[in-house]
This record gives structure tokens, sequence and C-alpha cells, in this order.
């Protein structure tokens, strides 16, 4: 007799563990199937995120800037050292133990709330009375049958056409992760948060980084000010980034990888690496879900197609996250999956994707929410910018790291912040209070009038606000 839930959650990463956790705590009977294994074969929930991407890739960077300000910028402060070295494999082994305590603390949460966690691939197999069969295939096979499913299954890297991942020298996320020495070259193809991440932690620890990017512009998604400072960032720091670029044959032999290409203005060029990272976008993941065994539909990408609050075309079959419509963004994930949740107890979970923050974890950081400039003027929206240098901020003066600035976009007439973009040091951290203030339709006032802390980083944003009405007090 097959066990029975009230919700099968399929998929463990951010958007399914929150979803299954959150179920729980509203008290439905959850069970949760993930098929990622750590290097023993043990469960290693968390997904993409937590094992191959957002988690990894920030105990690396940590890394690597560490070496980098060790190397550049100690003596500044008086602090000197001899024979400064990388151990990259000391490295990875700290980056491995971050997964692995992200991993347990998963485990630790459905053991706490209640959730019944099965270590498997799960996949559809067919409709029963009163809800739906799902196999999951590990070391022990089980049938369950959950009332409500949510699909959580994430998604997976993009490859170049006819160029197939060996994890060697091509690499995606999860082979860029793992390279265990610094490569003397490094390509990247793709100037997305991905490559631009991964091609910091090499260049910091000595790799020439070549960036070879499609588009004729760079970060087109980003506010087109913004951009240009961490472009001025990035290339004086050493990242080579070419636009508007068009990839030819890449061949792969024992000594390293050859890359055909031509440049904006037409010319042949060739790059030689020893390894390459593509970095093109992500495709969801629902290959060997069974969705054609349900009739379970998908969209012309290949994803999850959902309607406004995450339903499928199927009775009592969600989906959230990167297998679904919108930004392939974590959080994006977990808010939808709490949402989900909440619907399917009754209650009105709620997303709002205009407030909903990205972040590039350079150095310097790049995070923004709501609309850019570019974006304003191409509706035709009256507003007003005002923007604040970290030159100007004595905190990151104390830092060491002035690079940057705040900027601030607000609705001419009544003052609603349309738009906040920051570049500069824990840009990460200062965009939380624009996603709060902009949930609360707050106008540059507000933020203007706040007491923020002296010295912080977070005057910089208040400064930003003034500057909307042309009365900055620092610059």
């Amino acid at each position: 007799m097959p066990s029975q839930f009230d919700l099968i959650v399929i998929g463990g990463g951010p958007g399914g563990y929150i979803a299954a956790i959150r179920a729980a705590q509203l008290g439905l009977a959850t069970a949760c199937i993930d098929e990622w294994s750590n290097a023993a074969g043990g469960p290693a929930p968390g997904g993409t995120c937590t094992n191959v991407g957002c988690i990894p890739s920030k105990a690396l960077l940590q890394s690597s800037e560490h070496y980098e300000h060790a190397g550049r910028h100690f003596a500044d402060h008086g602090i000197g050292l001899d024979n400064l070295r990388i151990d990259v494999a000391r490295m990875l082994e700290r980056k491995d133990a971050v997964v692995k305590q992200n991993n347990e603390g998963i485990l630790y949460l459905f053991k706490k709330n209640k959730v019944a966690f099965f270590h498997g691939h799960g996949s559809f197999v067919r409709a029963v009375e009163g809800g739906w069969e799902v196999a999951v295939a590990g070391k022990a096979s089980e049938t369950l049958v959950g009332r409500q499913v949510i699909v959580a299954t994430g998604s997976t890297a993009r490859a170049l056409p006819g160029v197939a991942f060996d994890e060697q020298q091509v690499l995606s996320n999860d082979g860029a992760l793992r390279i265990g020495a610094v490569p003397r070259r490094l390509g990247l193809i793709g100037s997305g948060v991905i490559g631009l991440e991964m091609g910091s932690v090499w260049r910091r620890l000595g790799a020439e980084v070549t960036v070879l990017e499609a588009l004729p512009t760079f970060l087109g998604a980003v506010d087109e000010q913004i951009a240009k400072e961490a472009w001025k960032a990035f290339t004086k720091q050493g990242l080579k980034i070419e636009l508007g670029v068009k990839v030819g044959d890449v061949k792969v032999t024992k000594k390293g990888v050859s890359v055909a290409w031509t440049d904006a203005k037409g010319g042949a060029q060739t790059l030689e690496v020893d390894k390459l990272i593509v970095s093109i976008g992500r495709v969801p993941n629902t290959a060997g879900l069974g969705a054609e065994a349900v009739g379970l539909q998908l969209d012309e990408r290949g994803a999850i197609a959902v309607d406004a609050e995450c339903r499928t075309n199927l009775p009592g079959v969600w989906a959230v996250g990167d297998v679904v419509r919108g930004p392939m963004l974590a959080h994006k994930a977990e808010e939808e999956g709490v949402a989900v949740a909440e619907r399917i107890a009754g209650q009105h979970g709620h997303v709002d994707f205009n407030t909903i923050p990205w972040v590039i974890y350079t150095s310097p950081e790049i995070a923004w929410v709501g609309q850019t400039e570019q974006q304003l003027k191409a509706r035709g929206a009256a507003y007003r910018a005002g923007t604040f240098p970290f030159m100007a901020n004595g905190r990151a003066r104390a830092l060491g790291d002035t690079t940057g600035m705040v900027k601030i976009l607000a609705d001419a007439a009544t003052d609603e912040i349309l738009g906040v973009h920051i570049v500069g040091p824990m840009a990460s951290e200062l965009i939380a209070e624009a996603v709060v203030a902009m949930e609360f339709k707050a106008s540059s006032e507000d933020i203007a009038r706040i007491c923020h802390a002296h010295p912080s980083l977070s005057e910089a944003t208040k400064e930003a606000a003034l500057a909307v009405d042309r009365r900055t007090l620092n610059f």
C-alpha cells in the first residue's frame, strides 16, 4: 500500500524544501523527494543552489577575496605578509564543508518539522482517486500518493550547441566550482551572473580571464549607469571582456580548448585557454519527471506551464522556481514555495515579482530592485534620479572600498520609489532596505527622512534619496 500524504514535493532545492517545511508548519502531512547525493552517496538536499550554485560559489568568492586582499591591500593596513600562496585543495575542502553544513541543516529542518524525506528521483506515475501516484527511484524504490503535488525540480546549465560539458575542460557551473588548480588561461562564454562570479574567483587567484559575450552591451538587464561603473571596475581589475561576439567552432584537445570567434567589427579571432566555462543560461529541468504520463503541460521553453498562482493544467498539481516562468533566482523559488503551500492550506500566499531583488556577488557587488532608468525612458515615465558615490561615504573609506554608487529612481509626481540600483561594497545587504521600502510604496523622501547609523554604508542609500531632491549633505 503506497504511503499517503496531503502534499508531495518533488525537488529539494530552495523552492521545494521551503515549500515542504511551510506546508508541514500548516499541518499538512508532507513528503519531499530529492535525488541529489553527496560524495558518499548520501542525501544532499538543497538543489543546485546549495550543491553547485549559490552556496559554494559564495564560499569560493569569499576565499578568493581574502587572497586578493592579502596580496594587494593588507599592506595599506600595515599588515605585512611573506610568501603568500593559495592552497586550492584546502579552499575546495572548505567550500565542500560549507555545502555539507547546508545539506545537513536542511535534513535537520525536515526532521524538526516532521517532513518525510525520500532520497531518490521523483516522477509522476498516474492519477489515482483523490490525488497522484509518484514513484521514488533510489536505493529503495517506493511509491507515494499525494493529494497535492508541488514540482520544484529546478534547472540545468545550457550547453553550447555541439559542445557537451565534460566538466574537465568545458565546464558548467558544476565543473567551475571544482577546478583543482589555478588555470593559467581561463575563458568564459557569457557575462551573466555565473560567468562574472566564477571569472572573478579565478582572476583573483591568478588566472588570465577572457569573457566572450554575444550581446553588444554589458549587463543589459542592469541599469546602464550602474553597468558602466561595474565595467570600469572589472576591466581595471584585469577581466578582459569582449562584447558583440559571435562564437564559432570550439575544439577540445588534451592541452586545452580553442574557441574561434568573431569580434564586433567582424574580425576573426581565436581564444586559446586551459579551461572554458560556458555560462549562457539555464533550462528548466523536466527530464524524467513523467510529465507525458499524466499530461502535464509544458511551454515552448520546456518549462511547466502555470498560471499566476503557480497552478498547472492538472488539478492539485503546482510548480515553482526555475522550472516555471519568471526569474531563475533561489529567493524567488522560496517565495513561490511558501505562497503555494499557503494556498494549498486555504490561505492567500502572495509573491510580488516587482520587488524581487537581483544580486551579482562580484567585487564590487551589484544589486538592484525595480525598474532601470532605460526602462522608465522606454515607457515615457516622468521620474527623478538621485545618486551618491561610495567615495564620499566614511564607512566605505574606512573599509578601503569606495567603488560604485547608490542610485534611486522615483516618480516625478508622487515621489514613489520605482527602482534602486547599487554597485559597490555589500550591495547584496544594502538592497534589502530598498525592497522593504518599495513593498510599502515608500517615497524617496521617506528614506531621506529615516535616521541611518553613522558611519555605515547604508548612509549612501539615504544620501541617494536626498539626491533625488538635489539636497545631498555629504557630496
